[in-house]
């Protein structure tokens, strides 16, 4: 098994990175134990998917710190579907190269959608150009498992945010996996932290589910051990499930599309933090004999803590619980929920300890909450903030302090941002510590697949 970790940028959100921007990226996205960046790219090549996978390659290839990319084409963003000549353009030009991402001595590429008929058999061209071909795992999801098995090495699921008022289970997955396996196939799962999405110029205003799905979505991959994993995404902004730091120039800013006031100020770096330890515990997980089992050294402790700065209730009225029809998801194909079911008014925490501890949690003035009993290693923690406003304040018993910034019965006076905002206690990145500051509190799949529009 390979257990590669990977980490899905949007490049068309790039186009004003140079080769420093692309270097800092990479130097932060290996730190954290990724191996790889899926470069979604958008036609015409000629555009941002041509001039920044070429700085991309170029960043990567002067740190020479073994991080890898690859590619995947995407169909539904862009100007159209990919040519295969365009597609051959680029892997003829980077496949080969040392920073390519390569399984079983063959360049790795993926897909988001494109499984017209047209679209499909393209890829049994690709492979016959190519000495070697290639080790093909794209994302059709909107066609289900079992689609055009023999085209493909693997398959990648988009199913990774839960239906409606409950949690992500791995019942998709499974179902993956079986279909997978009969034809000796590798399955890639993906693990997203929100899915919080304001757009109505693309047709997208809609919130899933997303409160302890970084911690859940990571023990899941632990259940299934699937043999590459995807993180969705370094650097979407217009859906809320970025990980990667904010750049401003990078969010959608377009009339009807401008997604600057639910992401500026709310920071997402906090999940980072908890990379290492997970990552290293799905590696063990998959190989015990290769991979050692992670391990919270002393000093090492940290708190990585989220939630919404408002009440479910006080979110935008044109935004629904889940992707269903509205005069802006006018794709919609879900059953519609409040969006207070649909959204728990809660803080979220995971605790990596060295030993033995507790944590305790608190809203303003009001009395703490606190959790003992927490063992060494990783823990889940969350509370209901239940109407309390204020600062959220977060403490440890190895001494992890830190101040978030404040909820509010409406943000800002306004309506409700379903955005979360990212925290972290104690040894994180640097020595720094994510905390609120002044700043940051003034500023702030297509029909029947889950459709991510750039």
């Amino acid at each position: 098994m390979a257990q590669s970790v990977f980490a899905h940028v949007i490049v068309g959100n790039n186009d004003a990175y140079t080769v420093v921007d692309w270097q800092s990226d990479i130097r932060l996205a290996a730190s954290k134990g990724i191996d790889a960046f899926v470069l979604n790219i958008a036609t015409p090549l000629s555009g941002t998917a041509g001039s920044q996978s070429a700085l991309a390659f170029e960043a990567a290839k002067n740190l020479g710190a073994g991080f890898k990319l690859l590619f995947s084409f995407d169909y539904e963003g862009g100007e159209g579907p990919w040519s295969t000549d365009d597609i051959l353009t680029l892997l003829r030009q980077y496949g080969h190269g040392g920073s390519y991402f390569q399984y079983k001595g063959r360049p790795f590429v993926s897909t988001f959608e494109g499984p017209g008929n047209s679209e499909v058999s393209q890829w049994a061209e690709v492979r016959r150009a190519l000495p070697g071909g290639i080790y093909f795992v794209p994302d059709w999801s909107s066609q289900g498992p079992g689609f055009e098995m023999s085209l493909y090495d693997g398959a990648f699921s988009w199913n990774m945010w839960p239906d409606g008022p409950q949690n992500m289970t791995t019942d998709p997955d499974i179902g993956w996996l079986d279909s997978l396996k009969k034809g000796g196939k590798s399955y890639m799962m993906g693990v997203s932290p929100w899915f919080y999405t304001n757009l109505p110029a693309y047709n997208k205003a809609w919130v899933w589910r997303g409160d302890s799905l970084w911690y859940d979505r990571w023990q899941q991959v632990l259940e299934v051990l699937p043999e590459f994993v995807q993180i969705v995404t370094w650097n979407d902004f217009g859906e809320s499930h970025y990980i990667g730091p904010i750049r401003k120039p990078c969010i959608p800013s377009s009339p009807g599309a401008d997604a600057r006031s639910y992401v500026e100020g709310y920071p997402h770096e906090g999940w980072l933090e908890t990379l290492p330890y997970q990552i290293a515990a799905y590696k063990h997980a998959a190989n015990p004999s290769k991979y050692p089992a992670p391990k919270v050294e002393s000093g090492e402790d940290k708190v990585v803590y989220w939630y919404r700065t408002a009440p479910a209730s006080t979110g935008p009225s044109a935004v629904t619980g889940n992707a269903c029809n509205s005069e802006i998801n006018v794709n919609g194909y879900q059953e519609c929920h409040p969006i207070e079911a649909v959204l728990d008014d809660k803080i979220f925490a995971i605790a990596l300890l060295s030993q033995p501890g507790s944590v305790s949690i608190s809203v303003g003035e009001h009395p703490a909450q606190k959790f003992d009993g927490l063992k060494a290693g990783i823990n889940f923690v969350s509370r209901p903030f239940d109407g309390q406003t204020g600062a959220v304040a977060v403490s440890s018993s190895a001494g992890a302090r830190a101040k978030g910034v404040e909820i509010g019965s409406k943000s800002g006076g306004k309506v409700g941002n379903l955005n979360a905002w990212v925290g972290c206690a104690g040894a994180c990145s640097g020595g720094r510590r994510h905390e609120a500051t002044s700043k940051d509190h003034l500023n702030r799949h297509r029909h029947g697949s889950r459709r991510h529009l750039r």
